[in-house]
């Protein structure tokens, strides 16, 4: 019994965060109000940027996991770099056109301890890894096949839509989030801001 209700309920952690809406902008990562995106085909969030003074982040994330290159990732290795985790999967039109600008602020930042970290829940390591070499992608991605990397952001920061982009300080803790589809110059902006709080 134990194992159905943990089924079903990393089963519907997963649902919802596939088909949930954006929000407006909040102060506080938990609160979540929603506004359904129609005429897609599939549910995405607007570019709604919030971000998070020091006094109010929450615990830092705590996720580890296998990539689709067969990696160990450990978030707590990369305590002391800025994080940008990406949410993600192949089928999704923002998604792909958000890959171009990730892939360049990624290699800009690549030699200024600054890690990118994908996270998919949705694909086969194939599908992926299709995705990955016609983008260029330059970091790995988890494949969060058990939705551990859904499950890390909860009671730290409401994932809902896909893609979303969340941003680490230095400590682990979440600093910043992109709702839907996110561009390099405000991506690289979030990453400067937070460099310049811990330099």
């Amino acid at each position: 019994m134990k194992r159905f209700f943990k089924f079903w309920t990393t089963a519907l952690t997963a649902a919802l965060f596939l088909t949930a809406c954006a929000t407006s902008e909040t102060s506080n990562p938990d609160e979540t109000s929603s506004e359904e995106v129609s005429n897609s085909g599939y549910v995405s969030g607007d570019g709604t940027v919030t971000i998070w003074k020091a006094s109010e982040r929450n615990e830092p994330v705590e996720l580890a996991g296998e990539t689709f290159d067969e990696d160990q990732v450990d978030l707590a290795d990369w305590h002391g770099s800025v994080v940008v985790l990406n949410f993600w999967y192949a089928a999704c039109p923002p998604c792909r056109a958000e890959a171009p600008d990730l892939k360049e602020v990624a290699e800009e930042f690549a030699d200024d301890d600054v890690k990118f970290l994908g996270v998919n829940s949705t694909d086969d390591p194939g599908t992926a890894a299709a995705f990955e070499r016609t983008f260029e992608v330059p970091y790995p991605s988890l494949h969060d096949s058990r939705s551990q990397g859904v499950a890390a952001m909860q009671g730290k920061v409401a994932l809902q839509a896909v893609p979303t982009t969340v941003v680490l300080a230095p400590d682990g803790r979440v600093a910043a989030r992109v709702i839907g589809r996110v561009d390099a110059a405000t991506l690289r902006s979030l990453i400067k801001d937070i460099q310049a709080e811990f330099a």
